[in-house]
């Protein structure tokens, strides 16, 4: 009965092992060989020594610029998803349509179809139907995070204190009135907060977009990286550190006063 017992304990790791061995089993290491001191020297050495000209020079296709195009379509596309995001909360929230659960369930499957996909599978689809450029990244982002949002919103609203709302409506107050005076007042701090960390998210999002051609600094890195610029490279990434953790702590400061 113990053996049994422990081996119940055992299994999940076992099967864990087992995974991981199958996968490392199925890589093929063939090109390892191609791998030389003196090409991770060379990698190494220009990352750690970053073209501090690319910096800035006006041109429009500097860092600076490319990285404040990336934090805008990362804005605009959040921005745009938190707006889409309400009206399709209010569809998926079950306490809202207790006499008609089929809404609140189209509503939520709404929201999981368009979480569904990541940024960049939107971002290929709308660089194929509105051209290359920051506009598609804007769509993907939008897009994608209008089901993250959809869903973080309804999970909100449904575990929402009901007090104020059942004292409202037991003086005659109707479902509007509910609303705006009851459940929003509640809610939009948490909305707030919740937009602004998926806006961290977002730019993150927005710096890899630009390697499908969906704008952002994720183009010039990807053709630094083809032409092994790596000191081109190194500054990129320089920068979107520097952008995230700036962006990360001003967030997190104005969470912190939604509170």
């Amino acid at each position: 009965m113990s053996m049994n017992r422990k081996l119940k304990s055992y299994l999940p790791i076992i099967i864990v092992l087992a995974i991981i061995l199958y996968s490392a089993a199925g890589i093929d290491y063939s090109e390892a060989g191609n791998m030389s001191f003196d090409m991770v020297k060379s990698v190494l050495s220009g990352l750690f020594h970053p073209d501090w000209g690319y910096v800035y020079d006006g041109s429009g296709e500097d860092l600076l610029s490319l990285l404040l195009l990336t934090i805008g379509i990362a804005f605009l596309g959040t921005v745009i998803a938190t707006v889409l995001a309400l009206p399709l909360t209010f569809i998926s929230a079950h306490n809202l349509w207790k006499s008609n659960t089929i809404v609140s369930k189209i509503g939520k499957f709404i929201c999981n179809v368009l979480r569904a996909f990541p940024e960049l599978v939107y971002a290929i689809i709308f660089v194929k139907m509105v051209g290359p450029g920051p506009f598609a990244g804007v769509l993907a982002i939008g897009v994608h995070q209008i089901g993250m949002l959809g869903k973080l919103y309804t999970e909100e609203i449904e575990s929402m204190d009901e007090a104020p709302v059942e004292s409202m409506t037991a003086v005659g107050a109707n479902f509007w009135q509910t609303m705006f005076y009851a459940r929003l007042p509640q809610l939009i701090p948490t909305f707030l907060s919740l937009a602004l960390n998926h806006f961290e998210i977002a730019v993150r999002s927005a710096a890899t977009l630009g390697l499908v051609g969906a704008g952002g600094i994720g183009a010039p890195m990807i053709f630094a990286i083809q032409s092994r610029a790596w000191d081109k490279v190194g500054i990129i990434l320089f920068g979107i550190i520097i952008t995230v953790f700036l962006i990360d702590a001003g967030t997190g400061y104005l969470r912190k006063k939604l509170q």
